[in-house]
């Protein structure tokens, strides 16, 4: 049996969210500014941490910045270095 992985917008929380069944078990911090989404921070909880749950997410929310025709300003390490190694969201990084 899997584990059901949800990954979903909380703007009540300002950040996207990274669920297994249900339990919240990452997040990706952000606040909006007239350049766009400013990334502030990224937490996987530590013993999920290897199984891609920071890019699912990270790409999630990127995929949903871009629908939303908006630009991110990542001052997360992890969400720059996302960027960096998959140059489909290079666009949307603010100038």
């Amino acid at each position: 049996m899997t584990d059901a992985i949800e990954v979903r917008d909380a703007p009540e929380r300002s950040r996207y969210e990274v669920s297994i069944d249900g339990a919240v078990v990452g997040w990706a911090d952000y606040r909006i500014a007239d350049s766009g989404l400013v990334f502030s921070h990224t937490v996987i909880e530590a013993q999920l941490r290897g199984r891609g749950l920071g890019e699912r997410l990270i790409q999630f929310a990127l995929d949903d910045v871009r629908s939303r025709g908006q630009q991110v300003v990542p001052r997360c390490w992890f969400v720059a270095e996302f960027i960096d190694a998959h140059p489909e969201y290079k666009e949307l990084r603010a100038a």
